[in-house]
């Protein structure tokens, strides 16, 4: 990995072959990363959220929207070198089984979420370098 991504003090590494995408959202803001086939991770910074959990919350029930027969497991996880709340998360779309990290830490003045998705096809190639990804990212105090 050797494409860096940095902005308010969250920084991680990619692989050079993933596309990034960056937006801003109010006064948060979201980067998106797409790698070959269908691994992606977005890393988004959310201002003002004081229990990361609720982030963790949220974006499962976005999911759950989109796909309901999906089995979402609490977990805990080290993300940014701090404990990071999290679900792991399967579900099946257009006949292939997907697995979906999602996982939450405090930043400053708010929460950083991360949600890394693969299809379990993919999950020993492009889920290790979404790992990768998930364990490069760094966060300023």
């Amino acid at each position: 990995m050797s494409d860096t991504f940095e902005r308010d003090g969250v920084r991680f590494r990619y692989p050079p072959a993933w596309q990034l995408e960056a937006e801003d959202e109010g006064e948060g803001w979201t980067a998106s990363l797409q790698g070959p086939g269908t691994a992606f991770l977005v890393v988004s910074y959310c201002p003002g959220i004081e229990d990361p959990g609720e982030l963790v919350d949220t974006a499962v029930e976005g999911l759950r929207a989109d796909y309901p027969n999906l089995e979402a497991v609490d977990a805990v996880d080290t993300l940014a070198g701090q404990p990071a709340l999290g679900a792991d998360v399967n579900f099946v779309h257009f006949d292939l089984t997907n697995t979906c990290w999602v996982r939450a830490v405090p930043a400053a003045e708010g929460a950083i979420l991360v949600l890394a998705q693969c299809t379990d096809e993919e999950l020993d190639d492009q889920g290790s370098a979404l790992r990768d990804i998930m364990a490069s990212l760094t966060v300023d105090e």
